[in-house]
């Protein structure tokens, strides 16, 4: 039987570049945006120009009832993702100040 000589597959890696704590802030975001209606809420929301969005809104986007809606917003908000501004009696949703670059940056360019 011939030996076939040993090749290196790769160079190896360096530091890893995210610390523990941003793994950890970007795994939260993630899950936070692994729903299709939270990924809706934040499309609404990107395409509201930065102006806070009712959540009887997203009700009806949705198509779902207030507490189903609720849940969703605050994963969001416990991701950093969205702030919250009580209204009289509703409840608005605005995307967070720097939120998604924050992430960007995270991830690199």
């Amino acid at each position: 039987m011939t030996s076939l000589p040993v090749v290196s597959c790769c160079p190896p890696l360096g530091a890893p570049r995210l610390s523990d704590d941003e793994v950890v802030e970007l795994e939260r975001v993630f899950k936070a945006l692994a729903d299709r209606h939270r990924v809706r809420i934040l499309n609404r929301l990107l395409s509201a120009g930065g102006e806070a969005v009712c959540v009887c809104e997203f009700e009806d986007m949705l198509g779902l009832k207030q507490s189903t809606v609720s849940y969703h917003l605050k994963q969001l908000l416990e991701a950093g993702i969205v702030e919250r501004e009580k209204r009289g009696s509703f409840a608005y949703f605005s995307l967070a100040e720097g939120a998604l670059a924050y992430v960007r940056g995270l991830l690199g360019e």
